[in-house]
């Protein structure tokens, strides 16, 4: 006979791990009991010496589906007198924590939601052991139903019985329900007071007539309607004063996905698995989508439904006709967070739709949709959010001690280290009003009850105006800075668990440099105690002060006028560049410095192109015009053979000779679509050459910042770094964005708390 400890670490909690433990106790006649600590599974296992052997190897290969399993530590002990085999009460104790992310519906649970002869038959809240809410409803550790949103609703004797029945797939699954005990749907503010049925049916007859509606689902609220609908989709722009930027699709299944996209066996991988993020596919020549989707790009965002609610939005026993595609984009104001409560969609977003459906399961954390690019057959993050958060990236150093990383002031996240495991949070949005700050403040204050961390210091960027930054200051704890730019390469670091030394190349929008200056097209030697800038893109005027960010064609006369001195106007006017005002105008602003600081952005640069080649002169959402111009050099099928000139000139790249030749080829004649290649391989041949030159000894670079979410950017430069033998870290599973920089302010931060303590 033996009797052991075993102590399973990972995605452990909300998976359904001790049932399963149980079940594979009871086929090995094993006794003993199973019981959850927070930070891990802990079973005490006695049998036969064999059996306990073969225990052990079903828990590590054949786990719940939905489990990771990290590592699990297994010591003898002293026989006890156990009769079965039994899952205890949670306990509590400290340690590592994994918090397992909102889960989609699986198979079994969709089958049951369609099922007539089924109790759950249409339930918008059906759930098991493999899938449902996690994280969004999770108030504290140890995940169990006392300490979620669910213990608001008493489950019913049925579902009872299923909980504490091992031989049932809803054995210990925390938000049990069925139509009888669950939450409810209704319309939101509705004098006729339509819910459960009525309320779908009603909401699904709004869409299907070409109306919006709000939804709450799991992590937050979505505005739908019908995406093959070109007036629908055309009023929801004009309602939500979003001109172009692309609508995420939610499709009925895989067939409809098909017959409106191409998909390669990776990206089907990541689209029907248990995640289900918005992915970035090609969009069919012959798609049966509005136009009005993604006016002028290329890939449409798709996503298949997540939440039995949105199951049901396409299929229900009423007859109505509904679309096989629906637009669900999120149910926020432009760039703030999702809203997640019905006083917030009355207050945000009830002048955008004709009828909110919501609920009454209390969602306790926002998780807005994760959005993926793909790279060479690998996922590219550009969103990390539901699905993912906050699962976390382990790295090998021997930290200790713990920090709260703030992020930035756009695509905000945060990120909470302990020990050597980061953890990103879910995708909060920007920080550019109040509503903004109070969910990052509230956000972390959950996310640090969960994880049980009582940080020694707040990290943040060195921006003084940062809501981020002022709501670190403002905690009461020592604050380290980190530098923008050097953040956005620590995280690719961090993703890569590479701690040694490395050039980075960091082509960004806009940062805070230590020179007061704003920054963005940088080369950096890193390592984890600090940075030293070695090189950058020319600087230029960012002339008209922040409505740069949006006009590109300011910036663009600006550099032309740095480039052509006194022959500025003529090719300015060539260009068709003035769009308001004159260029006397612009000449005096730039004299005179007026509204103008001086820039290295990368992410400027783009736009002073785009707006030169006639592309984008302006852009109506962050990233408009950059994308627009990859999108023409991507549609360049001629010869690529193209001479590169010497950009090169001491510690600056010459990108003002980039700028020349688009200007010149532009007023020539040239071919649109190659300048914009030319462009891309221009500025990567510049940033790659100078990287090279100023490496020394160095042989890893890693690539990082907003415009490398760019993925012909990325291939060209990584292209030609490796063909001169330069190892090249890449982001993946962490955007390159600003989305991303937590990881790397909470990396520094770890790695300075622990020097210092030494």
């Amino acid at each position: 006979m033996a009797t052991k400890c075993i102590k399973v670490y990972g995605i452990v909690q909300g998976v359904g791990f001790r049932p399963t433990v149980a079940r594979h106790a009871a086929s090995l006649n094993i006794k003993g009991s199973v019981c959850n600590y927070g930070p891990y599974v802990e079973i005490i296992a006695e049998g036969e010496e064999g059996s306990v052997s073969d225990f052990i190897d079903l828990i590590r290969v054949k786990p719940p589906k939905r489990a990771v399993i990290l590592k699990m530590d297994v010591r003898d002990i002293a026989d006890g007198a156990y009769d079965s085999f039994e899952i205890i009460p949670s306990g509590k104790t400290r340690g590592e924590i994994f918090v397992s992310p909102d889960i989609a519906i699986c198979d079994e649970c969709l089958s049951e939601l369609f099922n007539k002869d089924d109790r759950r038959y249409l339930h918008p809240f059906i759930n098991c052991t493999c899938c449902g809410p996690r994280l969004t409803i999770l108030e504290s550790l140890p995940y169990d139903r006392e300490r979620t949103s669910m213990k608001e609703f008493e489950m019913c004797p049925e579902c009872a019985s299923e909980y504490h029945s091992p031989s049932t797939r809803r054995y210990d699954a925390q938000p049990v329900c069925c139509n009888n005990c669950g939450p409810e749907v209704f319309i939101l503010d509705d004098k006729q007071n339509r819910r459960s049925r009525e309320a779908i049916t009603y909401t699904r007859k709004v869409i299907a007539e070409g109306g919006i509606a709000a939804v709450k689902g799991i992590g937050g609220f979505h505005l739908a309607c019908d995406a093959t609908n070109d007036a629908a989709v055309m009023r929801l722009r004009e309602l939500k004063s979003r001109p172009v930027k692309p609508f995420a699709v939610m499709m009925r299944d895989r067939a409809e996905v098909l017959r409106n996209c191409y998909i390669e066996p990776y990206q089907e991988e990541i689209l029907t698995g248990h995640q289900k993020p918005i992915i970035l596919l090609t969009r069919r020549e012959d798609s049966v989508l509005s136009s009005g989707i993604a006016p002028g790009n290329p890939k449409v965002g798709v996503m298949l439904p997540y939440a039995p609610v949105q199951s049901l939005l396409f299929d229900y026993d009423d007859g109505i006709n509904m679309p096989r595609s629906l637009v669900m984009t999120s149910g926020n104001l432009s760039g703030l967070p999702i809203c997640r409560n019905d006083e917030d969609a009355r207050r945000e977003i009830a002048s955008y739709c004709d009828v909110i459906l919501t609920h009454n399961r209390k969602i306790r954390t926002r998780a807005d949709d994760s959005v993926m690019d793909f790279y060479n057959g690998r996922p590219y993050m550009i969103r990390r959010s539901r699905g993912y958060a906050p699962l976390p990236f382990m790295v090998s150093d021997k930290f200790e001690g713990q920090v709260t990383a703030y992020g930035g002031e756009l695509k905000n996240t945060f990120c909470i280290a302990s020990g050597n495991l980061m953890y990103p949070s879910a995708y909060i949005g920007d920080l550019t009003d109040l509503k903004g700050k109070e969910a990052l403040k509230e956000t972390i204050g959950r996310m640090e009850t969960l994880l049980e961390t009582v940080p020694k210091v707040a990290v943040c960027d060195m921006h003084p105006s940062y809501n981020s930054s002022m709501l670190a200051r403002e905690r009461g704890i020592p604050v380290i800075e980190v530098q923008h730019h050097y953040a956005h390469i620590l995280s690719c670091m961090a993703e890569n668990d590479y701690g040694k030394e490395v050039i980075g190349i960091a082509l960004d929008g806009t940062g805070y440099g230590t020179d007061g200056s704003i920054w963005g097209g940088e080369i950096l030697r890193c390592d984890l105690n600090g940075f030293e800038r070695l090189a950058h893109i020319r600087p230029f005027l960012h002339t008209g002060g922040d409505i740069a960010s949006k006009e590109g064609y300011r910036i663009a006369i600006s550099m032309l006028i740095d480039i052509y001195k006194d022959a500025a106007e003529e090719v300015t006017d060539s260009l068709g560049l003035i769009r308001q005002g004159s260029y006397k105008m612009f000449k005096a602003m730039h004299d005179g410095r007026i509204n103008t600081a001086v820039s290295t952005s990368c992410g400027r640069l783009f736009d002073s192109v785009s707006a030169i080649l006639g592309i984008r002169y302006q852009s109506t959402f962050e990233g408009e015009a950059a994308t627009a111009l990859q999108y023409a050099a991507m549609k360049y099928t001629g010869d690529k053979d193209i001479k590169v000139p010497d950009l090169t000139d001491g510690d600056v790249i010459a990108t003002d000779r980039i700028v020349k030749a688009m200007a010149e080829g532009r007023m020539a004649g040239e071919d649109i679509n190659k300048l914009a290649y030319m462009f891309h391989l221009y500025l990567a041949s510049g940033v790659a050459e100078m990287a090279c030159l100023k490496s020394g000894d160095i042989r890893v670079i890693a690539l990082s910042g907003g415009c490398y979410q760019n993925t012909l950017l990325v291939s060209l430069t990584e292209k030609i770094l490796t063909d001169k033998g330069y190892r090249v870290l890449l982001h993946s599973m962490v955007p390159p964005n600003d989305g991303g920089i937590a990881l790397g302010q909470a990396y520094y931060g770890m790695n300075k708390i622990n020097k210092e303590a030494r």
